[in-house]
C-alpha cells in the first residue's frame, strides 16, 4: 500500500557555506531515507530551504559589507549548489524570505493567537551595549544556574537539558564579541508551552520507537516547560500580523519560530509550483500520512517539543481548546531523527576555529558518493564521530574501491571478455543458489534497517552481500573454467545478478555510482534520478534558485530485478578510484591536518 511520507529536513542557516558536519546531520541521512521510501513505492515529499532571518545574518552581513538580503541571496545560492551537487533529492528546497513563507508563518501565528496560545507580556530582552541590537538567546552563553555548566546557552543547557532564559545565566556573555549583555524591559509574544504540556506529554508517551536519546531528552523537558518568546526586537524577519504590532519597525517574529514553520510553508509552495495548490494536505492533514524530521542533536528541542506544541496549539488541542486554523488538524511528527555531531580531531566542526571542511571543496576533489558513503557507514548516527582523513582514505580504498568497486569491475570485465554480453544461465549449483538467496534476503534486511533509519546497519549489510559475492568469485574461479563454458557462464551470470541486486541496495546511499553500475550492466535511461537547480520567480522578490526534481519516473525499485540475457556489455571503467595513502597523513591542501 502506498503511503504519503513527509521528509522534513532541518533548514541550513544562510550565513555561510556548509561544511561536512552540517550535511552529516540533516543532509545525507534524510536523502538516503527519502530515496529508499520512493524505491519502496511511497509518495515522498522532501522539503527544506535556507533559514535566512535573525541577528546572525545581520552580523555576518555587516562583516561582509552587505545588506542582510544580499547576504542571504549570496549564501542561498552557494548552499543550493552544494546540496544539489551532493545529490540530495529535494522535492523543494526553498528559502524563508519568500512571500509564501511570510504568509504561512503569519497564519500559524494567528492560529496560536486566536486559540490563546500566543500571549503578550513584558519581559527582559538582551541587547548588545555596543550596537543596541537584540542578542538572540543562542548568542548568549554563560554558566547554567542549575548544573553549573559554563557553556550553557541562553535558551537551554546542553549539559543538563533544561530550558533557560538568558537572564537566568550566571556571568552571561555575547558569543559575538564577548561583552556582557544589557537586559531591558520590552513587550513580546510567548508560546504558552505550559498550556500545551499535557497534550504534548500524552503525545510523547506514545513515541515508543524513537531513538532513545531523542525520546529521553524530550520527555525530560516536559516537567519544566515555560512560556517561550516567539518575537524579538529587530527589523530583519517576518512582521507580526496584528494591529499595533505589524507596523513597529523593531518587532519581528523570532527566527526559530518561523524556521520550523518552513516545513509547512515549503510544502505549500511545492504544491503551488507543481500545479495543485491543495496537494500539500496529503502529507499534512491525512491522519495516515507519516512525517520524519531530520536534524543534528542541537535542534532536537525545536522538533520534538516546540514544533509539536505549535502544531497542537494551531489544532486547538491544548488546555485552552480552540479551532483548527488550517481547516483540519495538522499532523505531528511520526519520528524525530536526530544525529550526533561529526567532529574533526575531537572538536566540533567550527568555521571560526578553522576546524572545517567545506562541502564545496570536498565535492570538487572526491565527488559526492565517497562523502555520502562515509557519513552512512562511519557518521554520527548515534554517537559523536571523529572525521579523520586517515579513516576516509581507508574506507574509500578498502570498502568502496576494493570491495564494491572491484566486484563490479571484475564481474563485468570477465563477462565482457568471454561473452561480450550477459551470459545465459545454466544449471545452478548449491553455491550459486546460496549466493542468490543471500542477495535476495538482503532486500528485507537492508530495507528493514532503512525503514527504521538505521543507516549504518543498512549499508554494512549491503556491503556484506558484496563481500559474499567477492568470496564466491574467488572460490568458483571462473577464469579457470575455459574448458567448461556453461559452468563459467553460470558463475558469471550469478555474479552479475548479485551485482545488480547489491547496486539496488546501494542506490539510496550511492545514487551517482548506482546509475553508472546500472548502465554498465546494459541499462538505459534514468535509474536514480538526480535533483535539479531551477530559477523561480515570486511577486515582490527577485528570482531565486530552488532544488526540485523529477523522481517519479526513475527506474530504481526496492526489489531484485532479473537481469537480461545477451544484453551487450562494454568494458567497464573503475567505479571508485583509489586515494593516495599519503592523503591520510597530510589531508588535502585546502584542509590540511594541523
Amino acid at each position: 500500500m502506498c503511503a504519503h511520507v513527509l521528509t522534513a529536513v532541518a533548514w541550513p542557516y544562510a550565513n555561510g557555506p556548509r561544511h561536512i558536519g552540517h550535511v552529516s546531520g540533516f543532509g545525507v541521512p534524510s536523502d538516503v531515507f527519502a530515496r529508499f521510501q520512493r524505491m519502496s513505492g511511497n509518495d515522498v515529499l522532501m522539503v527544506s530551504g535556507t533559514d535566512e532571518h535573525g541577528t546572525p545574518i545581520q552580523v555576518q552581513a555587516e562583516q561582509e559589507g552587505l545588506t542582510a538580503r544580499a547576504l542571504a541571496d549570496k549564501y542561498n545560492r552557494v548552499i543550493v549548489e552544494d546540496l544539489q551537487g551532493l545529490g540530495l533529492s529535494y522535492d523543494l528546497f526553498t528559502r524563508t524570505t519568500t512571500q509564501n513563507h511570510y504568509k504561512v508563518t503569519q497564519d500559524m501565528f494567528r492560529a496560536l493567537f486566536d486559540n490563546g496560545y500566543a500571549i503578550a507580556r513584558p519581559t527582559k530582552g538582551a541587547i548588545s551595549p555596543s550596537t543596541g541590537r537584540t542578542l538572540p538567546d543562542r548568542y548568549i552563553e554563560g554558566t547554567c544556574p542549575l548544573c553549573g555548566y559554563d557553556g550553557a546557552r541562553g535558551d537551554q543547557c546542553d549539559n543538563c537539558g533544561n530550558q533557560l532564559d538568558p537572564i537566568d545565566l550566571k556571568n552571561p556573555r555575547s558569543r559575538i564579541n564577548g561583552e556582557t549583555p544589557e537586559f531591558i524591559e520590552t513587550d513580546h509574544f510567548f508560546l504558552d508551552l505550559p498550556a500545551l504540556s499535557d497534550a504534548l506529554g500524552s503525545w510523547l508517551s506514545k513515541r515508543t520507537d524513537w531513538r532513545p536519546n531523542v525520546l529521553k531528552f524530550s520527555q525530560n523537558l516536559i516537567e519544566d516547560l515555560r512560556p517561550r518568546a516567539i518575537t524579538r526586537d529587530l527589523d530583519w524577519g517576518v512582521p507580526i500580523p496584528l494591529d499595533g504590532w505589524r507596523d513597529q519597525p523593531m518587532k519581528r517574529l523570532y527566527v526559530w519560530f518561523d524556521a520550523v514553520i518552513g516545513y509547512l510553508s515549503a510544502s505549500v509552495e511545492w504544491a503551488r509550483r507543481t500545479g495543485d495548490p491543495e496537494a500539500w494536505r496529503q502529507w499534512w492533514t491525512d491522519p495516515e500520512a507519516q512525517g520524519y524530521y531530520f536534524m543534528g542533536k542541537d535542534n532536537i528541542v525545536f522538533h520534538s517539543v516546540i514544533w509539536p506544541s505549535m502544531l497542537l496549539g494551531a489544532n486547538g488541542e491544548g488546555s485552552r481548546g480552540g479551532e483548527p486554523r488550517f481547516g483540519q488538524n495538522l499532523n505531528l511528527p511520526t519520528e524525530v531523527v536526530s544525529s550526533e555531531y561529526l567532529t574533526m580531531s575531537g572538536s566540533k566542526f567550527s568555521t571560526s576555529r578553522g576546524t572545517v571542511i567545506y562541502v564545496t571543496d570536498f565535492l570538487k576533489e572526491f565527488g559526492p558518493d565517497a562523502l555520502r558513503y562515509f557519513i552512512a557507514v562511519a557518521g554520527p548516527e548515534n554517537n559523536d564521530t571523529d572525521f579523520t582523513w586517515d579513516e576516509f582514505v581507508r574506507r574509500t580504498n578498502t570498502e568502496l574501491a576494493n570491495e564494491w568497486g572491484n566486484l563490479v569491475n571484475r564481474s563485468i570485465s570477465m563477462a565482457h571478455k568471454n561473452n561480450g554480453a550477459i551470459p545465459a544461465q545454466g544449471e545452478l549449483q548449491a553455491v550459486d543458489i546460496e549466493l542468490l538467496e543471500t542477495a535476495k534476503g538482503g532486500f528485507d534486511t537492508v530495507g528493514g534497517f532503512l525503514a527504521r533509519n538505521k543507516f549504518k546497519n543498512a549499508i554494512s549489510e549491503a556491503m556484506r552481500v558484496a563481500s559474499a559475492a567477492n568470496r564466491y568469485l574467488s572460490e568458483t574461479e571462473p577464469w579457470k573454467l575455459k574448458e567448461d563454458t556453461a559452468r563459467r557462464d553460470t558463475v558469471l551470470r550469478t555474479a552479475l545478478q548479485v551485482v545488480s541486486d547489491v547496486n539496488t541496495m546501494m542506490t539510496p546511499f550511492l545514487p551517482h555510482a548506482s546509475q553508472k553500475v546500472f548502465e554498465a550492466l546494459g541499462g538505459e535511461g534514468v535509474w536514480a534520478a538526480q535533483p535539479e537547480i531551477r530559477e523561480v520567480s515570486e511577486e515582490g522578490n527577485a528570482d531565486y534558485p530552488v532544488i526540485m526534481g523529477e523522481y517519479a519516473d526513475q527506474q530504481a525499485v526496492w526489489q531484485s530485478r532479473p537481469i537480461g540475457t545477451d544484453t551487450p556489455l562494454a568494458k567497464p571503467t573503475p567505479l571508485f578510484g583509489k586515494l593516495d595513502e599519503k592523503l591520510g597523513e597530510t589531508g588535502p591542501e585546502w584542509a590540511p591536518i594541523q
